[in-house]
């Protein structure tokens, strides 16, 4: 991010003076004389993410970037700032208490500005995983959340249109994740691009697209989701199985609580399921069961793999299962957890 003031967390600027400051002063929440700080929040790779601290409140603003922070050359137009805001929008109008208010948007900058979520009282479901901390029953509630989103917006051609960002969501999802596993395992190529198409092809509901525990909060009230720049109509099947690929994962990386996150996993199928009325059960059981391999294999040999295995054999381990369950498909999400066994 550029701006004729540095930003910095030790010192108010005067918010005119600062290209971030001037998105704030549009979206009307100061004046361009006015006093702020901005402290960098740590953690995104696709975003600038601040807490803003202004003289009449304090509030998080949030700026795309055009190249993420990855080690591989990710880039993406910040258009997308504009679909995160509207996926909150609508989000909020189904589940009002599952998202952040949206308090302003400068599509000019690419930057949003949204509630400050004390991090004390809303804390992160990734960090709550990690470290065996997570009540059971969150994942229960993560599921409905995600139910009820898809289920009322399914089918639905007004958000058709509103949401036709294909080429954003393969660029941002599809591309890295898929196609880059496909260059690395080239055996099981057709598979992975057969993948690519029956996910493409599909549009049946509002699909976050990075549904992921590190962009849900758990709150007093419920999971709170965030971060949505891959918004996209289209395959609920992403969504259910982008969650439910992070709890594999954590039962490789955390192998003592692995019976746990099987536990959650199944948990949060189950609290999902009700909610299914565009497609049988069945079929969108099946066509998860399928994606969810591609997506473990892309989280060690794709674009953007999880930083937390670092050991060699657990990364072997999740690409052996993957490989193995691409080959031969699981026919249900149960089944497939059941042989999760690294």
């Amino acid at each position: 991010m550029t701006s004729s003031v540095p930003v910095s967390a030790d010192s108010p600027i005067v918010a005119g003076e600062s290209e971030l400051g001037r998105a704030l002063v549009r979206m009307e929440l100061v004046g361009a004389h006015q006093l702020i700080r901005l402290i960098p929040l740590t953690g995104g790779v696709s975003s600038d993410i601040y807490r803003a601290e202004l003289p009449s409140r304090v509030v998080c603003v949030k700026r795309a970037l055009a190249r993420l922070r990855v080690a591989a050359d990710w880039q993406v137009p910040v258009e997308r700032s504009r679909y995160e805001v509207e996926w909150m929008r609508v989000a909020a109008a189904i589940e009002p208490s599952a998202v952040p208010a949206v308090l302003g948007e400068d599509r000019e900058a690419g930057a949003f500005a949204m509630a400050w979520l004390p991090p004390e009282r809303y804390p992160v479901w990734k960090t709550l995983l990690a470290a065996g901390a997570a009540p059971q029953t969150s994942a229960a509630q993560v599921g409905r959340v995600l139910g009820r989103i898809h289920a009322a917006s399914a089918d639905r051609a007004d958000l058709g249109l509103r949401f036709a960002t294909d080429a954003l969501f393969h660029a941002l999802r599809l591309d890295p994740y898929l196609v880059t596993a496909a260059h690395a395992h080239p055996d099981l190529a057709s598979r992975l691009h057969a993948l690519v198409a029956t996910t493409a092809a599909t549009r049946r509901v509002l699909v976050h697209g990075d549904f992921s525990p590190k962009n849900i909060l758990i709150g007093s009230e419920g999971p709170i989701v965030i971060d949505a720049e891959c918004a996209w109509f289209g395959d609920p099947a992403f969504d259910l199985a982008f969650v439910l690929n992070h709890l594999l994962l954590k039962g490789v990386w955390r192998p003592q609580w692995r019976a746990s996150y099987a536990s959650m996993f199944g948990a949060l199928v189950d609290a999902y399921r009700p909610h299914v009325h565009w497609e049988d059960w069945p079929t969108l059981d099946a066509r998860t069961a399928a994606l969810l391999p591609g997506l473990l294999l892309s989280r060690v040999d794709g674009k953007s793999p999880v930083e937390y295995l670092n050991d060699p054999k657990a990364r072997d381990a999740v690409r052996n299962f993957a490989r193995a369950h691409l080959a031969s498909p699981a026919s249900t999400l149960a089944r497939l957890v059941q042989t999760f066994d690294p």
